[in-house]
Order: C-alpha cells, then structure tokens, then sequence
C-alpha cells in the first residue's frame, strides 16, 4: 500500500520508521518544517518527501497532528484525497474532530476512520522517534460509520507494525476513558510539581517520585488543546480526584487511622482486582 504520514513527531515518525522495518509499504512523509521531512528522507524513514501531487496516490493516510489542525489540513488539501481513500487520525481526544472528519469524508468521498494509537514518551519530535514505539501498545479504532473493510484495513496495518490490542469504540466513549487514563495523570504529574519542594527532591526521591511526576515534561500547547476539547469528562474526573484526596487529607488531617486505614485498603483492593 502507499502510505502517507502527515507530520513527523514521535508518533509520525514512529509510524513511517516502523512500515519501513516491519513491512513493505510504500511510506510518504509530509512535515509543516520541511527539514525534518528532509531528515526522515536521509535517514530512510520514508521512500519520499509527500507532496501534494504524490499525496494524491495514496490509500491510507495517517494525520499525525494536533485535532484541529488535522482538520485544517483536510479543508486544505481535500481535493488531493483520492476517493475511497482511507483517512484517519492520532489524536487523543475524538469527539470534538471525528463529526467533523467524518462529514468531510462524506462530502468529499474518501473514508474517515479515526484511530488513536496509544503510545508515546516524554518527550516530543521526530529525533525520538523509534520504529519499536508501538511494539505490545493498544490501537485504538474509532469507526464512525465507516465501512468495515476499511477498519479491517487499519486493523491489519496496526498489527503488522507492533500493536497488539485493536479495541473499537465510539469517540464519546473513548474520550471519557482517555480523560481517566490519560489527562488525568498528566494534570496529577503537573500539579505535583508545582510543589515548592521539588526542587529540593534530589537524594530523597526514588521510584514514587518517578513514577509520579515522569509525564510533567508536557507539551503545553497540545496538552492545552486535549483539555479543552474534552473539558466535561476531563472535569468529571478531576472531580472525584478532588473528592478522593480530600477524604483522604480529611482523615489525615483528624488523626483518625482507622478511617485513614480503609481508604487506603480500598485503593490497594481496587489495584488488585485488576491483576495488575
């Protein structure tokens, strides 16, 4: 198949670095900053450069960019889309992009599929980009109608490149479990080190103060645009964040260690029953 990726970040460049390792087709990358094309182009991690006239010969085409600005590109560039052409997306949040993906699909007649590959590092950018990214990740699959040879597509394609979970759901569905999984440690780790002792946490910290603050490195303005576009669920789970740290403050607070006790016990009885 011919593949073209539309911007080389982590998840961009990883996409074109694992076709061309693990599969034989035929992978197209295009970049806002044309250096960082040139970049994948010297280093192999695509066949060519993705122009305009060469976007048009391709049969999947996965955007890599920010939610609106992937939408932007489609207003922009839809009369290079092929039709029945597949289309989908790598944004983390679904329901404020997939409605309007999904109509520019149907008025200009190529497949949107939106996907949501869940995988990544702290860091951002082509540089640390890696073909293994994906290898044992979940790949979500957000159909919206699509014909079902389509995400059968999209399916095949994740597999062959690492993925080993294919999870299908609906956008409202998946934004309210990625503001759970997702948003919600990010706000945690960002919130946590806004503490006036971390600066000082050198030679008192270990394996909790890793684990707790490693997705504070953030990106701020797609981290922003992921809030904002998923306010309501994201809120909702703040909420009942907030809810559960006061009742455990309050009973830290009071002294009262057996309360204290059976909070923490439900906590640790919740992580166990979920054999992880």
């Amino acid at each position: 198949m011919r593949i073209a990726v539309i911007g080389l970040g982590i998840i961009g460049g990883s996409l074109c670095k694992a076709f061309r390792e693990y599969t034989g087709h035929y992978v197209m990358g295009y970049n806002r900053t044309a250096a960082v094309a040139q970049r994948a182009l010297e280093l192999g991690a695509v066949h060519e450069i993705c122009t305009p006239e060469a976007l048009k010969t391709a049969d999947v085409i996965y955007l890599c960019l920010y939610p609106q600005a992937a939408v932007n590109f489609v207003k922009q560039y839809h009369d290079c889309i092929r039709p029945g052409c597949i289309v989908t997306d790598a944004a983390g949040i679904k329901t404020a992009i997939c409605s309007q993906l999904k109509a520019l699909a149907e008025e200009y007649g190529f497949i949107f599929v939106g996907s949501h590959p869940m995988a990544g590092k702290e860091r951002s950018g082509f540089e640390v980009s890696e073909a293994s990214l994906f290898n044992g990740a979940s790949y979500i699959l957000v159909p919206c109608g699509a014909p079902r040879m389509a995400v059968d597509t999209l399916k095949k394609l994740a597999l062959e490149i690492g993925f080993t979970m294919t999870p299908e759901t609906t956008p409202e569905e998946h934004d309210r479990m990625i503001a759970f999984t997702s948003q919600l440690p990010h706000v945690l780790a960002c919130a946590y080190v806004m503490s006036p002792q971390c600066p000082n946490h050198k030679g008192y910290s270990a394996g909790s103060y890793r684990d707790v603050s490693r997705v504070a490195r953030i990106n701020e303005t797609l981290w922003s645009e992921l809030f904002l576009e998923n306010r309501e669920p994201l809120t909702a789970e703040l909420d009942t964040l907030i809810e559960n740290l006061t009742a455990i403050r309050n009973q830290i607070s009071g002294g009262n260690q057996e309360k204290l006790k059976a909070l923490l016990r439900k906590g640790r009885k919740i992580k166990e029953a979920l054999g992880e």
